[in-house]
């Protein structure tokens, strides 16, 4: 793709990324000699016109957005077999790169990324779509400092139906719970998807994880996002509150679009950076208005108590007491204040010792499980015992862990439990013992949904030519571990795979069609064809194929070669002379090498006395097996 014209004006440099529907390129529009981001569909999805809909309808819904904070689109089309999407370049990161390089935002950065988001989301939310896709690897930070939002490629209007009656879209960690649950997507989806990129920007992971994406969806529709705080405690109590309600689960408690959420989290933004000025103690510079002249001209000034107009007037102060008492009476507040300070601080202390010997070596004090999974029982225990808990066996299957190891604790690792808990240890039996079904004989989707649903797998699939066996039809099954037969069912083990060999159906009968006719045939069946020995035959005419058979041994597959015999026709014969000879014995001699007699009518009834006058053909000639040879008898009266 390096270096191709598409469409006589996209010149292909090199590539930017490559994604589930398309690839990103960098080119140079020739046209308009600039640089020019261009997405091409996979070639294996063209053909398909739901994905063919889907990339037009990023071009359509990113081209009704004009706004700083969107991806500008400047072109569609189709090259070719090649499906494009012309769109504005921006050098630079996407969130993505950024989160990998420092891990965790400041909550300023954070709110600084969040605020162009919305921007750009607010405008697509205003003209009815709904991104549905939002991610940090959809965020683009160019180098000069442009935020903006890309990757329209899931969006739809709003005032359609969205419930996508398909399998889900979007990346699982930014599915809403009514995305999970119902498949219904509009603004609030799009407003859940930014409360757990706000999450993931501010603690640098997302809320939920898990081994398989089904767990992260239950997690999704059944749990409540954690505050940011929870994981960071210096993250402020105003983001805590505008990612909870970003993500609620009722979309009816979420913001209704991007721009109420925008509004809220420029009242926020005053709000923490504000609080950030007060706890440094950096101010903002004030000016002080209504001073005289002279005193804003003036040094440092002294502002009193007293109001400025008094002290001009010369009124006398109040007069002062005296200084060796106020000395006095302070010093005995002071020695009061001492013994109870004093007293507080033995006290103090007292309860932080006995708190500390409580939790650190006391009752209350608390360990950490540690990670014991694919250890033996014995080390696991010894492990557990140094730190004052207590083992208990247990066992349970596992797929992943050898048996006789530990393939589980509860609690798991990273738990917190008292000293002297029992922690159990779940050792590994291997996997599951299963009993395969009757394999042979049924389709090739119902073997595979048999297997499934036992917990094993389909491994490799085998499709040959049988026609004893209709096609699609399981010819016969094994496993793949020990290549063992189990096509009539037979005992496995959980998480294995099972190998099948799958009937294409008979090949046809090509014998009598010509050599064009006879490999268009085998063609619509997969196998090529190819011409072989040409040789006579008495029955098939020439030119015909008298017989297909496979190039090589074994089982029959689809691009496997068929070898075509061709007739010549009948094999020619030499006529030989039987001039003289009987008449009966010439008539055999010519019919035991497969010719038909033509001859004088009556000559029969006077055979014994007649003999071959002469043939046509003549004698030495060579004719085809079957043809006529004519017989001129002698003239039995001289």
């Amino acid at each position: 793709m390096i270096g191709r014209l598409i469409d006589g004006r996209y010149q292909v440099r090199s590539r930017i990324a490559r994604g589930g529907m398309a690839t990103v390129y960098l080119a140079t529009d020739l046209r308009l000699e600039r640089r020019v981001a261009i997405k091409i569909m996979h070639g294996h999805l063209a053909d398909d016109n739901a994905f063919k809909a889907r990339f037009v309808q990023e071009a359509r819904s990113a081209a009704r957005l004009a706004h700083p904070n969107v991806v500008n689109v400047y072109d569609q089309g189709q090259d070719a077999d090649m499906a494009y999407l012309v769109m504005e370049y921006l050098p630079g990161i996407t969130l993505r790169d950024l989160l990998k390089d420092y891990g965790r935002l400041t909550s300023e950065q954070t709110m600084d990324i969040l605020e162009a988001v919305l921007s750009g989301l607010a405008a697509a939310h205003k003209a009815g779509i709904v991104h549905r896709d939002l991610k940090p690897e959809n965020v683009l930070l160019a180098d000069d400092g442009r935020i903006k939002i890309g990757d329209f490629g899931l969006a739809r209007a709003v005032n359609n139906n969205t419930a996508t009656g398909q399998a889900l879209l979007g990346t699982i960690a930014y599915l809403s719970p009514e995305l999970v649950t119902r498949g219904i997507a509009d603004a609030r989806s799009d407003i859940y998807a930014l409360g757990i990129m706000t999450y993931e920007m501010l603690t640098g992971e997302q809320p939920y994880v898990g081994e398989a994406p089904m767990q992260i969806a239950y997690q999704h529709a059944n749990d409540t996002v954690p505050m940011p705080s929870a994981r960071v405690s210096t993250i402020p109590a105003e983001l805590d509150e505008l990612v909870s309600w970003a993500t609620a689960r009722d979309p009816e408690k979420r913001p209704r679009d991007a721009r109420v959420m925008l509004d809220q989290l420029q009242d926020v933004d005053r709000l923490v950076r504000s609080a950030a000025v007060d706890r440094t103690g950096l101010q903002p510079t004030m000016v002080l208005s209504g001073l005289p002249n002279a005193m804003a001209d003036a040094e440092t000034q002294i502002l009193g108590a007293q109001p400025l107009a008094t002290a001009a007037a010369g009124t006398t102060p109040p007069e002062e007491p005296d200084n060796a008492s106020v000395l006095t009476e302070k010093a005995r507040r002071r020695k009061r204040k001492g013994y109870w300070l004093f007293a507080l601080v033995v006290l103090l202390a007292a309860l932080a010792g006995g708190t500390g010997w409580y939790f650190g070596t006391g009752p209350g004090s608390q360990v950490i499980v540690p990670e014991l999974v694919s250890v033996s029982p014995a080390e696991a225990t010894a492990q557990l015992a140094n730190l004052g808990l207590e083992a208990k066996l247990d066992t349970q299957y596992s797929t992943t862990i050898a048996a006789g190891l530990v393939a589980s604790t509860d609690p798991g690792s990273t738990a917190r439990v008292n000293k002297g808990a029992t922690v159990t240890l779940r050792v590994s039996q291997g996997p599951q013992p299963i009993t395969l079904p009757v394999l042979a004989g049924l389709s090739q989707a119902a073997a595979g949904q048999a297997i499934t649903d036992l917990k094993a797998s389909v491994g490799s699939t085998d499709s040959i030519f049988n026609g004893d066996v209709a096609a699609d039809t399981v010819i016969s099954a094994s496993r793949e571990s020990d290549a063992g037969d189990v096509s009539q069912g037979g005992d496995y083990f959980e998480g294995m795979k099972v190998n099948l060999v799958v009937s294409l159906g008979g090949i046809p009968d090509v014998a009598g069609k010509s050599v064009d006719d006879a490999t268009a045939t085998l063609k619509d069946k997969g196998l090529v064809a190819q011409p072989g020995e040409n040789t006579y035959s008495d029955t098939v005419p020439e030119g015909k194929v008298i017989s297909a058979a496979p190039a090589a041994e074994g089982p029959v597959r689809v691009g496997d070669t068929y070898t075509l015999t061709i007739s010549r026709g009948p094999e020619p014969v030499e006529v030989p002379d039987v001039i003289g000879m009987s008449w009966n014995d010439g008539k055999k001699k010519l019919t035991d090498l497969g010719f038909k007699l033509s001859y004088n009518p009556g000559a029969d009834a006077i055979s014994a006395l007649l003999k071959v006058q002469s043939t046509d053909p003549a004698a030495g000639v060579s004719a085809p097996k079957g043809s006529t040879i004519t017989l001129k008898p002698t003239n039995p009266f001289g």
